[in-house]
């Protein structure tokens, strides 16, 4: 039996009608209006471990590089150029050791050292970029076509128990703290110290620090924090907080995470939680003992790492690399990393939201692998119908607006 054939009017009006409600925009126009929208907007990055690899002489970050390649990083300066990033932190990170004097001049003496390589790089370079320490010197940096390098600090533990180390550092340009790591410090309570709490949150000491970063006009990073360390410095700041680099507890119940009533919590004292592109905050890892063994196994050997020498930290990179090669993880996508971006926008709001990748410290997606590809955020954040103002709010308007409400109140204290 032969079917009636519709007319070619009835076909047209049918075809308009399903254009219609699969989206106005074609892909290659979604593209399009994401180029110009990431090209014409201030992305910030708010929290990478590049620093780690300056002080190795085999690194010029002047230079491109492979990510996929021993060595190569996932951070250039070309390469921050052709994924459009505009403004990045670098963090001075050092991993939690002895809580001794030998430890904690060991902790500082490593801090100064990563400060300094990080202000050697900018001046050898200050043709292409400059060093940020406000929203103001982002902005300029801009428009002269050169990348802004803020600086902040990845664990609170070189400042062992001393407060006058915290204006040192806002001298030397930081302009966070992550008050501890993946262990309890003289601070804070970790979320992954696995001997649990130790001062039931913020320490006397950690509130005396909170106090003298809002003094001074340092963000304060909870990112790593145990929720009543997140909860303690709620209350104590006068200045909003943030995090540099995590995601939505909801959707992937990692500790490293934000639940759904921190995140109104810091809706309510106006900060930001950067997103986080490390693929164990944003999916499930699959369950496999033999890896988590050998993870293990390797942290412990390892657990000092601030202590070691260059030649030790290469070898201690390359038992972790030949481990991730042996255990291969799923990367996560763009798509699971704007599913948190929703999530964090419908419980917290648009001005609540950010992204802080933690590349060379172990973040880096399918997709969004090295800063290259920061502009594929953008197309996803397009594709989904996010304007161009809200965008503009994502990749740098809030972590700006933060750092622009916490010098308020250093220059009301």
């Amino acid at each position: 039996m032969k079917r009636a054939l519709l007319p070619l009017s009835v076909i047209s009006f049918v075809l308009f009608m399903f254009a219609g409600c699969a989206g106005e925009l074609t892909e290659q126009e979604i593209i399009d209006k994401a180029n110009k929208i990431h090209d014409q907007v201030l992305t910030i990055d708010s929290h990478t471990d590049t620093p780690m690899r300056l002080n190795n002489p085999d690194f010029n970050i002047a230079e491109r590089h492979d990510p996929r390649k021993r060595g190569g990083g996932k951070v250039d300066f070309p390469r921050m150029k052709e994924g459009g990033l505009d403004g990045i932190f670098f963090a001075v990170f050092t991993g939690q050791g002895p809580r001794d004097a030998e430890g904690n001049a060991k902790a500082y003496d490593r801090a100064k050292k990563t400060f300094g390589a990080i202000h050697k790089v900018v001046e050898k370079h200050r043709n292409i970029v400059g060093l940020a320490t406000s929203p103001d010197d982002a902005y300029r940096l801009e428009k002269e076509g050169k990348r802004a390098i803020f600086i902040g600090i990845e664990n609170g533990y070189p400042i062992g128990e001393d407060l006058g180390k915290v204006k040192e550092f806002f001298d030397e340009g930081a302009r966070y703290i992550t008050l501890c790591h993946t262990k309890n410090n003289s601070i804070c309570d970790s979320s992954t110290d696995r001997n649990g709490p130790e001062h039931d949150g913020l320490s006397e000491f950690g509130v005396q620090v909170v106090e003298e970063m809002n003094k001074l006009g340092i963000m304060v990073d909870m990112s790593h924090a145990s929720d009543k360390s997140f909860y303690d410095v709620i209350k104590v700041s006068e200045a909003p907080i943030i995090a540099s680099h995590s995601c939505a507890w909801a959707l992937c119940e990692n500790p490293r995470n934000l639940k759904d009533d921190m995140l109104l919590a810091l809706a309510e004292n106006g900060g930001v939680i950067q997103m986080c592109i490390l693929s164990n905050y944003l999916l499930a890892p699959e369950a496999n003992p033999e890896k988590d063994a050998a993870e293990a196994a390797l942290r412990t050997k390892y657990s000092n790492f601030q202590d070691l020498s260059e030649e030790e930290m290469e070898v201690a990179r390359n038992e972790f690399r030949s481990l991730r090669k042996k255990y291969p993880s799923k990367l996560a996508t763009v798509i699971d990393v704007v599913n948190h971006i929703d999530h964090v926008v419908e419980v917290a709001g648009i001005d609540h939201i950010g992204i802080g990748t933690d590349f060379d410290g172990g973040g880096g997606i399918e997709d969004c692998y090295d800063v290259s590809e920061m502009g594929n955020i953008t197309v996803e954040l397009v594709r989904r119908g996010y304007s161009k103002n809200e965008i503009e709010k994502i990749w740098g308007g809030n972590i700006m607006r933060v750092l622009s409400e916490v010098e308020k109140v250093a220059e009301s204290r």
